[in-house]
């Protein structure tokens, strides 16, 4: 379909109701803000289930050095006991075991914390499409 220069597009035509009644007009108001409330409830619901994943992201880093920590602990207890009881070979290596576990758990909780400050609870586009439904409720434009 070609437009001619100067002329509206369909959508900004005006729509002839002079055969229309109040009630069908009412019909078609009410019909098309329940189209716009579903749409903007699909919205909000994709972005929160994106937000929803960034936490997801970040809490299993949280769990994985938390884990991390726990190996630690473990660890340098082995080591400790080890090391006191032989003062050998066995006591640094489970030292060394431990200490890959520390840094382990630090690249975790680092990683972590990072996806934490990346999650952005508020559904932006959401808010902004709902600040514009009163301007289109009155026939203007954003």
């Amino acid at each position: 379909m070609t437009q001619v220069p100067g002329s509206a597009s369909p959508a900004e035509q005006p729509v002839d109701v002079a055969g229309s009644s109040v009630g069908e007009l009412m019909s078609n108001v009410m019909k098309d803000l329940s189209t716009l409330v579903r749409q903007e409830v699909e919205l909000a619901k994709a972005e929160t289930k994106a937000e929803a994943t960034k936490a997801a992201k970040g809490a299993g880093m949280f769990g994985g050095a938390g884990f991390a920590g726990y190996m630690v602990l473990l660890f340098l207890s082995v080591a400790l006991w080890q090391g006191l009881e032989n003062v050998m070979d066995g006591g640094w290596a489970a030292l060394i075991v431990a200490v890959v576990w520390a840094i382990a758990g630090a690249v975790l909780y680092a990683t972590g914390r990072r996806e934490f400050r990346r999650v952005n609870p508020k559904p932006e586009r959401t808010v902004e499409t709902l600040q514009q439904v009163p301007d289109a409720l009155k026939g203007e434009r954003p």
